[in-house]
């Protein structure tokens, strides 16, 4: 299991452990709301970044020259580095470089967002001739 949802669960069954001992304090139920914030990010982090460098490996090549963007290529590397910097938070054994992997998740989700909002459809508009609005 993910030590993210391991994470969320623990901390779901403190809060359980606290209500049933009568000594809930506004920390018992921020922690588990923090937590399970933290791993619907990193989920969303995860998916952007793969959908991102699925969807520029299904594309032309000569599409994104066409739209004024960087080469496929680039753009293959670009996303597979932010795919794989979206993976380091899932990797045990991270916590002792700090907020490090969080600094790399944000990398990430500007990469995928940047391809996703700006470069992809570009691209579509070229290679679909503009019908879709997606």
């Amino acid at each position: 299991m993910p030590p993210g949802f391991a994470g969320a669960a623990y901390a779901v069954r403190m809060l359980h452990v606290a209500a049933a001992l009568g000594t809930v304090s506004a920390l018992d139920i921020v922690t588990p709301v923090m937590v399970v914030g933290d791993l619907i990010i990193r989920v969303a982090t995860l998916g952007a970044a793969l959908f991102a460098l699925v969807h520029s490996a299904a594309q032309r090549a000569d599409a994104f020259p066409a739209a004024g963007k960087l080469s496929k290529p680039a753009w293959l590397g670009i996303n597979a580095a932010a795919f794989l910097l979206s993976l380091l938070p899932w990797l045990g054994g991270l916590a002792s470089l700090g907020g490090l992997p969080d600094i790399f998740g944000i990398v990430a989700i500007t990469a995928a967002l940047v391809y996703i909002v700006d470069v992809r459809p570009a691209v579509r508009e070229v290679s679909e001739g503009g019908n879709s609005p997606w």
